[in-house]
């Protein structure tokens, strides 16, 4: 049993982070956010993936006027993601976000600083301040000799104070690097320095193969020391990608229960139905699902009966015909090309969810 650091609550919308509140899982959109039907559809779509918070990138005066468009027509919380520029949070404040991103030293002097924290606290939105190793002010690396971690965790407390004179404390905070063992350390010095919810991830991950093995291993290894509150796995492709590895992720350390979880064996030269492709079909049907069930695709009768008998509903393959269990029974044979389709009627029959 994962011990979670106990951290404030924060709300974003209407999704609780910290405290004992569930892990929750976010993404990005890459759309440009002045096209506001093309963002629009994007957040729809990862909103059928369990989504629980999204952000958008404000870097025009356009892109915040189409705000309000978007806001009005999904269901989950947005974020406006800012750099340097006061006058695109206030814009975006009042088209009624539920977030937003910005770093407050650097946006200017301390009476854009205050305009800004005045906003946020009128209308209750809370700010991340968030620090990449990437964009460490001029100096700090060479103050640490080159520490990343230690450049990451000054930058982000000096941020902190900012917003902390200000009386704001609204606030959540990640430190991102690419490297793992940098955006580890990282998340470790600052949870024993501050009790705001984490953000965390690996910044700029890699491509869907790379990046989620790398995203798995940093954020698994920060949740399982019980840091974090809110996670991105940032990949280089569609945001849907993201939010089902990071739901993948959470459900594989036990922290949330949601989704489908697919046993299929490697293959070998036993097998007798086409495993990979049979599951990868299982696995894109059913990456949507918010029932918590285990599924199995076994290709042969060493370990089919057996992976396939202990999980809610699997197959066992042969070579014309294949089993079909479900919740440890045998409920009937198929021909290989048709068992695909009784398994989905078979989840679909045990979970009472339409698969889309």
């Amino acid at each position: 049993m994962i011990r979670r650091k106990h951290t404030k609550t924060i709300k974003v919308g209407n999704v609780s982070i910290g405290g004992d509140n569930p892990i929750s899982v976010q993404t990005m959109t890459n759309t440009y956010t002045e096209d506001a039907e093309s963002t629009i559809s994007q957040i729809q779509e990862i909103e059928k993936y369990r989504c629980d918070i999204v952000r958008v990138t404000v870097n025009t005066d356009e892109a915040a006027e189409s705000l309000k468009t978007i806001i009005k027509n999904v269901k989950i919380p947005v974020i406006a993601d800012i750099h340097f520029n006061h006058i695109l949070a206030l814009k975006s404040i009042k088209a009624g976000i539920a977030g937003l991103r910005i770093n407050p030293g650097n946006i200017g002097d301390k009476i854009k600083v205050k305009e800004v924290i005045k906003a946020c606290k009128d209308n209750e939105i809370p700010i991340r301040i968030g620090v990449n190793s990437g964009s460490i002010e001029k100096g700090m690396l060479d103050k640490y000799n080159g520490d990343f971690s230690q450049a990451m965790l000054e930058s982000a407390l000096n941020h902190i104070n900012i917003l902390e004179k200000e009386s704001f404390y609204d606030i959540k905070i990640s430190l991102k690097s690419t490297d793992v063992l940098t955006t580890v350390k990282a998340y470790e010095l600052l949870s024993d320095k501050v009790e705001y919810p984490l953000h965390v991830g690996i910044t700029e991950a890699g491509t869907v193969f790379s990046g989620a093995i790398k995203s798995g291993i940093g954020i698994g290894i920060l949740l399982y020391k019980g840091i974090g509150d809110t996670i991105r796995v940032s990949l280089s492709d569609n945001p849907v990608t993201e939010v089902i590895a990071g739901f993948h992720i959470l459900r594989d350390l036990g922290l949330r229960k949601e989704g489908v979880e697919l046993i299929s064996c490697p293959t070998c030269g036993r097998a007798e139905i086409d495993i990979v492709g049979f599951a990868k079909e299982a696995e894109r049907k059913t990456s949507s699902m918010k029932s918590n069930i285990k599924v199995a695709i076994m290709g042969c009768v060493v370990n089919g009966p057996g992976e396939s008998m202990h999980a809610d509903v699997g197959i066992a393959g042969g070579k014309e015909k294949s089993v079909l269990f479900s919740k440890g029974k045998i409920v009937g044979k198929y021909n290989n090309n048709e068992v695909m389709n009784a398994l989905i009627n078979e989840i679909e029959k045990i979970t009472g969810e339409k698969i889309i």
